[in-house]
C-alpha cells in the first residue's frame, strides 16, 4: 500500500548497501520504523527532507511489516538550530527523549505538533534554552498522560503546605506527610519544594509552549525542577541515561 504522511525524523542509522534504517514521528502512524535509499547529504528535495530538524512529508510504501520511504520533500527546515551548538544539543535531546516516550504505532498528534512548535521557538530563541527544553519535557508529559499530581498531596489529598515532592509516589506531599514519609522510611527521592515550583507547573501546564518563547527560569528554580522531572521520567517511565543528556547546557 502507498500511503504519505507528515513526519520528523528522530533517528537515522546506516545499514547495508547505503540504505538506512529512519525512526520516523510520523502524525498518521505515529512513531514507525523504515528503510530508506535515500541519502541525506544529496541535493535532492528528497535528501533535504532527510537531515536532522526537518519538518517533511513522507512518500511510504506499507506492507504488513514493515515501511519504507520512497519520497520525500520539505515542508519546513530548521536548518538554523544546527548552527547553534548548544540548541543543536537541546533540540538532539528532545528528539531523542520524544523517542523513548511515544510509543510505536500509536499516533500521538499533540505531541507531534509540540515538537515543531518546540522547534519554532527555539529558532528564535537566544538565551535560556533549558527553561524551554524543561517546559516541553512537562508539557509533553501533560499530553502523554504521565504528569505527576501537583494540586493536592498525592498521599492524603491535603491543599494545605505543600512542601515537597516525591517522586516515587508521583507528585507534591504535604508537610505532615513529609514529615512521616521521612521518620518512617529511606526513601531518597523526596525533595523540598520551596521555590514557588507548584505554581510554576500550574504556568507550563495552562499554558501553550508558545507562550513560553521569552520566558526563562531562575538558575535555582531551574536546576531544583529539572532534577525533579529527570528523577521522575526515570522512575516511572523508565527513561534515563539519554545520549544527548552530558551535553546539555544553559
Amino acid at each position: 500500500m502507498y500511503t504519505d504522511t507528515e513526519g520528523i525524523i528522530l533517528k537515522q542509522t546506516k545499514t547495508v548497501n547505503g540504505r538506512r534504517m529512519i525512526i520516523l514521528f510520523s502524525r498518521k502512524y505515529g512513531k514507525i520504523s523504515a528503510g530508506t535509499s535515500i541519502n541525506e547529504k544529496g541535493r535532492s528535495k528528497a535528501a533535504l527532507a532527510m537531515r536532522p530538524f526537518t519538518y517533511g512529508r513522507y512518500e511510504l510504501f506499507k506492507n504488513k511489516q514493515s515501511y519504507n520511504i520512497n519520497g520525500a520533500e520539505v515542508i519546513k527546515s530548521y536548518y538554523k538550530l544546527g548552527q547553534d551548538v548548544e540548541k543543536y544539543m537541546c533540540c538532539s535531546y528532545v528528539l531523542e527523549f520524544t523517542e523513548k516516550l511515544i510509543i510505536e504505532d500509536v499516533p500521538a498528534p499533540k505531541i507531534f505538533d509540540l515538537v515543531n512548535d518546540f522547534f519554532d521557538i527555539m529558532e528564535r530563541r537566544n538565551k535560556k534554552y533549558l527553561s524551554l527544553v524543561l517546559a516541553y519535557q512537562i508539557k509533553s508529559l501533560q499530553l502523554f498522560g504521565s504528569m505527576p499530581q501537583i494540586r493536592e498531596c498525592v498521599l492524603c489529598g491535603s491543599k494545605d503546605e505543600l512542601i515537597g515532592f516525591s517522586v516515587k509516589d508521583g507528585g507534591v506531599i504535604c508537610k505532615k506527610c513529609m514529615q512521616n514519609n521521612k521518620l518512617n522510611s529511606n526513601e531518597k527521592l523526596i525533595y523540598n519544594i520551596n521555590f514557588g515550583i507548584v505554581d510554576i507547573l500550574e504556568y507550563i501546564l495552562g499554558s501553550s509552549l508558545k507562550s513560553f518563547e521569552k520566558l526563562g527560569l531562575d538558575d535555582e528554580i531551574l536546576q531544583c525542577l529539572s532534577v525533579i522531572v529527570k528523577k521522575y521520567i526515570e522512575y516511572h517511565l523508565d527513561i534515563g541515561n539519554l545520549k544527548s543528556e552530558g551535553f546539555l547546557s544553559d
